[in-house]
């Protein structure tokens, strides 16, 4: 028989993981001196502490270890945690992989760039809103072809949600699609977050799905000054193993009467490349 630390030496653990897997029935030792309390315990039962190892480094929970060894698992049921474990460490490795990814591209930005960028570009999913909104036509997605179509959509939404005594519960929301017509145009809807159950006069009132993957970025200042972050955008979007699923939505944060003073979150609905 072996003591309880010469046991622990040869199964590679710790004596105190012996008295824990003692305590909760997991490992027993094969004797417990009467009147000492020490643990003795057979060359035989190192088989069961290998198992109870491999399992653990498996990512079984300890009860999940016991069921097993106890046979309290049949044998589809242990082929399906299995599979469930096979899942999990093969998200753990896609989502280290993209993490690896991000790094890989921030060191060749700042090999590139000489400095550390300020603009971060941050993965997330993006809600569902409700919207009230005024739509037109722009003749292409540049700032200088949204700029003057936009502003007085807004101008017109604002006077037309204070007519109505209805207060927005959120910030503006820009989103946009293509025309109908097919020639390069563009659908401008620029709406305002209002609570449920209101209506506004002369104003659509639209839920705006959610993105279910958005690479988002903060730009600081005017609109008009976008084309940098927008390339700040493409270029992480790029080099992440991304691809664009559709037009960036504005989401208006802080918008005081100074426009160099404006924060706007950028929110592209990305997928995987």
């Amino acid at each position: 028989m072996f003591t309880i630390g010469d046991f622990a030496r040869h199964g590679r653990v710790s004596v105190r993981m012996l008295r824990h897997y003692d305590a909760i029935g997991l490992l027993r030792p094969a004797r417990v001196d009467p009147y000492s309390g020490y643990r003795f315990y057979e060359a035989g039962q190192l088989a069961r502490l290998n198992r109870v190892i491999a399992l653990k480094d498996l990512g079984f929970t300890l009860d999940q270890v016991r069921s097993i060894l106890d046979e309290e698992v049949g044998a589809e049921e242990l082929r399906g945690m299995l599979r469930l474990r096979q899942a999990e460490l093969e998200t753990a490795m896609s989502e280290a992989a993209a993490r690896l990814a991000q790094v890989a591209a921030r060191l060749r930005a700042i090999e590139s760039e000489g400095r550390m960028s300020t603009q971060d570009v941050v993965l997330k999913s993006v809600p569902a809103v409700r919207l009230a909104e005024l739509s037109g036509t722009a003749a292409g997605f540049g700032p200088a072809e949204i700029g003057p179509v936009i502003t007085p959509l807004y101008e017109q939404l604002c006077a037309r949600l204070e007519a109505a005594g209805v207060t927005p519960c959120g910030p503006g929301v820009a989103y946009y699609e293509d025309a109908p017509a097919g020639d390069g145009s563009v659908v401008v809807h620029a709406g305002m977050t209002v609570p449920d159950g209101v209506t506004v006069p002369g104003a659509d009132i639209v839920v705006l799905p959610g993105l279910e993957q958005a690479a988002t970025v903060v730009h600081r200042g005017p609109m008009d000054n976008l084309l940098p972050t927008l390339q700040t955008l493409a270029t992480w979007i790029g080099t992440n193993g991304y691809r664009s699923a559709g037009y960036t939505r504005e989401l208006y944060l802080e918008v005081p009467d100074d426009r160099s003073r404006w924060v706007t979150e950028l929110q592209e609905p990305v997928v995987r490349d």
